[in-house]
């Protein structure tokens, strides 16, 4: 199999065992129909990438963990241009995203970055399918 066609496979049995784990008679949980999602479109300053990802990867663990209303914020970066990082981020609730904004975690993240950041761009997304979202996302 050529790996351009493993991929697929591969997440598509990865989607298929987490559904499977699911307890026997548990249905899954409906995608919250008032969920704000975001990419941010971000390029940092080459000289403090290393910085800017172990302060990032810090900040998006600790949101995902301690906040109930961060369904997602999944850092990425491109494979051609390391600078250009990108995160998904989906809130159960508009509220949720302004109580993310005000705590400890990202508010250091935040301050200690700023200096970094070369540009940004956030761009507000709707769901296509928010039916599936439940089966992607344990928080949902």
């Amino acid at each position: 199999m050529k790996p351009a066609t493993a991929l697929p496979l591969l997440l598509a049995g990865a989607l298929l065992a987490y559904s499977c784990s699911r307890p026997p008679g548990k249905a899954p949980a409906a995608a919250p129909q008032n969920m704000m999602i975001r990419l941010s479109e971000i390029e940092i300053e080459p000289r403090y990438l290393a910085e800017y990802t172990a302060i990032l990867r810090e900040e998006s663990a600790a949101s995902v963990r301690l906040e109930p209303g961060v369904i997602s914020i999944y850092p990425m970066q491109q494979q051609a241009d390391p600078n250009q990082i990108r995160i998904l981020e989906i809130y159960a609730s508009r509220a949720a995203y302004e109580a993310h904004l005000k705590t400890p975690h990202f508010q250091k993240y935040k301050t200690s970055t700023l200096h970094m950041v070369k540009a940004l761009r956030l761009i507000d997304m709707q769901a296509l399918d928010p039916a599936t979202m439940p089966a992607l996302f344990r928080k949902l």
